[in-house]
C-alpha cells in the first residue's frame, strides 16, 4: 500500500515551506514598498494635532481667530495655518492561507499566496512609515520599525494553524470602530458564504478593501485538449475532453461571480481591486495604497459601464 500524507503532515509541510520563504518574501516586500514610496505622499493630511501642516488662503467659512497674522502680513492675502492630522489609524490585514492560494500556472512566476504575502508586508511597510498601526486580524496592533516583522511572524504562525489553513474566508473577530481592513484572497468561494463574513466586519464601522489575487489562467483558461482539473481543496476531479470548449462558459461564470461580489461591496460601501500574479506587484500596491490613503475623492463602488462589460480587467477597482 502506498503511503499517503495525512492532512496534518500536509499542513506541517506547508507551514515549513512558507516559513523558509518568509525572509525572501520580506525582502521582496521591502524592495517593492521602497519603489512605490517614491511616488506617493503617504497618508498625511490636515486635521487636529500640534504639528504645522500648511498655509492656505482664508475662506469665508473660517473663524477670524484662525488667521495667521504673521504670515498674512507678508502678503496681500489672509492666510490660515493648518495642523497635521495626528490620530493614528489601525489597519487590519487578513490573508487567505488556504490550499487554493498555492496555485501557480505556467503563465505566472509566483503563486497567489506568495504574492498576497508580499503585498501585505509591503503595504505594512508603507503604513508604518506613515505612522499607522498594523496587525493581522486577531492579533495586536503595532507601530514602529518592528511592526512588519511581527506581521510576518503572525502570518507564518497562522500558516501552520489548521483553522487558518482550511478556512478560505475572513475570520469573525472584533475590530476597532473607524479602523480599516485589507483582505487578500482569490475570493472564489460562493458569494452567499463570503457575504455574511463581510457583513459582520462592516457592521463594526470598519471600512474594508478586498484585493482579489488571481492567476492569469483562472481568467483565461488557456488549456486545450484533454485536461484533468483537480480541486485544490477537496478530492473533486473533472476531466474535459476538449478544455477549450469550456472557455466561454468559464469566463461567463467568473464575470458573474465578480459582479455578485461587487453588488455586496456596493451595499457595504467597500472597495475591490483585481490583481493578476503575472503583473508587477508594484501596480497593486500603489493602487491599494492610494485607495487606503483616501487620495481618491470617493472610495465607494462606482465602476464605469465598460468595466462591467469587460468583467473588470487587471487593475480596475470598485
Amino acid at each position: 500500500m502506498a503511503d499517503t500524507a495525512s492532512p496534518l503532515q500536509e499542513l506541517e509541510t506547508h507551514a515549513h515551506g512558507l516559513a523558509a520563504r518568509m525572509p525572501s518574501l520580506l525582502v521582496a516586500a521591502r524592495r517593492i514598498s521602497h519603489t512605490v514610496a517614491h511616488g506617493i505622499h503617504g497618508r498625511r493630511r490636515r486635521g487636529p494635532g500640534e504639528t504645522f501642516w500648511q498655509f492656505r488662503h482664508f475662506e469665508d467659512s473660517d473663524a477670524a481667530e484662525s488667521i495667521d497674522w504673521r504670515r498674512s502680513a507678508t502678503s496681500d492675502h489672509l492666510y490660515v495655518r493648518e495642523r497635521e492630522w495626528e490620530a493614528a489609524h489601525t489597519v487590519w490585514m487578513w490573508i487567505d492561507l488556504s490550499a487554493s492560494m498555492a496555485f501557480r500556472s505556467h503563465l505566472s512566476a509566483t503563486s497567489k499566496m506568495d504574492r498576497a504575502i508580499v503585498l501585505a508586508l509591503a503595504m505594512g511597510e508603507l503604513l508604518v512609515q506613515a505612522g499607522e498601526r498594523i496587525a493581522f486580524m486577531g492579533g495586536r496592533p503595532r507601530a514602529g520599525r518592528s511592526a512588519v516583522n511581527k506581521l510576518a511572524l503572525s502570518i507564518a504562525r497562522r500558516a501552520g494553524d489548521p483553522a487558518f489553513a482550511k478556512d478560505s474566508l475572513p475570520p469573525v473577530t472584533a475590530l476597532g470602530q473607524f479602523s480599516e481592513c485589507l483582505l487578500f484572497s482569490d475570493f472564489l468561494e460562493p458569494v452567499e458564504d463570503l457575504a455574511p463574513r463581510l457583513e459582520q466586519l462592516a457592521v463594526q464601522g470598519v471600512r474594508g478593501h478586498l484585493l482579489q489575487i488571481l492567476d492569469p489562467a483562472e481568467e483565461s483558461l488557456p488549456y486545450e485538449g484533454r485536461t484533468e482539473f483537480t480541486a485544490a481543496e477537496g478530492a473533486e476531479q473533472v476531466t474535459a475532453g476538449r478544455a477549450e470548449s469550456l472557455r466561454t462558459r468559464f469566463h461567463e461564470r467568473m464575470v458573474a461571480h465578480r459582479h455578485a461580489i461587487l453588488a455586496e461591496l456596493k451595499r457595504l460601501e467597500w472597495s475591490l481591486l483585481v490583481h493578476h500574479t503575472d503583473r508587477p506587484a508594484e501596480e497593486a500596491l500603489l493602487a491599494s495604497h492610494t485607495r487606503l490613503a483616501g487620495l481618491e475623492h470617493d472610495y465607494r463602488y462606482r465602476p464605469p459601464a465598460e468595466a462591467i462589460d469587460a468583467g473588470l480587467p487587471e487593475g480596475d477597482a470598485a
